[in-house]
């Protein structure tokens, strides 16, 4: 094979929504931008609901991580609206529909209570109510819903959609695809300075991020105290239809806990509910199991029982990016040349638009701003962690 070589200002291992919508900052900043993937698009992103959840996922503990969420879903209708304007008019299906979280039982009740104080202590705009009026709201609930939150400040997108946009917005910014799998990290003079592909070619640049989600710790060449602490968390999702009969069957995102167990539903304007999502830590699988969509089913029957009536159209499994502390990692790290953009874990999508600038702000200038400085990858080195 010829071992052709190209160079660019950045080159980004990794095509997924993340990887995607660096290299389109990058490139939107002037520099030459390259992203090397086989199948740019792909991804978590072809597997995730798409919530906007910065308020409804809240957890005690990730107080900071929550200023970052917000940030970013403030920066959504702009982003979208961008993003429509350089792809020619491609819908991503941002809704501003508003979630609802409801309980079905009492210790349901008593920890959605406390989810509501949190927010509250938070500052975040969440409104209790009754189960009569949780379900007056969303008619398709079951009976013995006893509570619930409504959030109107969480939204949706369609992952699928927004991939295939960014991957349009790069072309015409004029970022190259190298359609094949980075191998290893090439490092000259401990300096990280390109990717050795899986077709033989080498890409060279200035400046190489790393975003290949949870592949990201497994990159050869990168030097092992640099990894990324990236792991792999299997999801699987179940995706079903609302046949015109059953319109309208949810007018927003409804979530609960069902006996320990996270179950969401995200109706699409296009007619396709989505369930999801079981949270495994299995490894690098993707099997979809019956055990998995029975779970699923199972609890978004308990939670509107109507769901058994709709077509199942498709069933699918992938792998979240997650970090020791649930939190992404940005910006430059430890070896010269090398960003990392991953560890995103349940929040990729959202953290979409916010990514972008951190990552071209810190590409251009060297710097993370303000915002994401509690996200540098060094938070998790040894001599970070004996000070802190």
């Amino acid at each position: 094979m010829s071992r052709t070589r190209t160079t660019s200002d950045v080159l980004v291992v990794g095509g997924g929504i993340i990887g995607l919508v660096t290299a389109w900052r990058a490139a939107q900043r002037g520099l030459r931008t390259a992203v090397a993937d086989p199948e740019p698009g792909g991804g978590a992103a072809r597997v995730a609901a798409g919530m906007l959840a910065a308020v409804t996922e809240l957890h005690y503990g990730e107080e900071t991580l929550l200023g970052l969420n917000l940030a970013s879903a403030r920066r959504y209708p702009g982003f979208v609206a961008e993003l429509a304007e350089a792809t020619g008019g491609m819908d991503v299906g941002y809704r501003a529909c508003g979630t609802l979280a409801v309980a079905l039982d009492a210790d349901d009740r008593a920890h959605l209570r406390e989810l509501h104080a949190l927010q509250t202590r938070c500052g975040l705009a969440s409104e209790w109510l009754s189960g009569r009026e949780c379900r007056r709201l969303e008619p398709m609930l079951a009976p013995g819903v006893r509570g619930g939150l409504r959030v109107d400040g969480d939204h949706q997108v369609d992952p699928r959609r927004l991939a295939d946009a960014l991957v349009v917005a790069c072309e015409r910014a004029g970022v190259v695809f190298h359609r094949s799998l980075a191998e290893r990290l090439t490092v000259v003079r401990d300096r990280a300075a390109g990717a050795v592909l899986a077709d033989g070619t080498e890409p060279a640049a200035e400046q190489v991020v790393l975003a290949a989600g949870s592949m990201s710790g497994r990159l050869a060449g990168v030097p092992e105290k640099v990894l990324p602490p990236v792991r792999p968390v299997k999801g699987q999702v179940l995706r079903l239809r609302v046949p015109p009969a059953y319109a309208p069957f949810l007018s927003r995102t409804v979530r609960a806990v069902v006996r320990g167990s996270h179950v969401y539903l995200v109706p699409r304007e296009n007619g396709e509910l989505v369930v999801g999502a079981t949270s495994e830590e299995l490894g690098w699988d993707t099997t979809v199991t019956a055990g998995g969509v029975y779970e699923l089913l199972r609890d978004a029957h308990e939670l509107v029982p109507g769901i058994t009536e709709l077509p199942l159209t498709e069933t699918r499994a992938g792998l979240r990016p997650g970090s020791p502390d649930n939190a992404p990692l940005l910006g430059p790290s430890a070896l010269p040349g090398l960003h990392l953009a991953t560890g995103h874990y349940r929040n990729g999508v959202l953290l979409t638009p916010v990514t972008g600038d951190v990552m071209a702000e810190a590409l251009t200038t060297g710097t993370l701003p303000d915002e994401a400085r509690p996200f540098t990858a060094r938070r998790f080195s040894p001599a970070h962690l004996e000070h802190a």
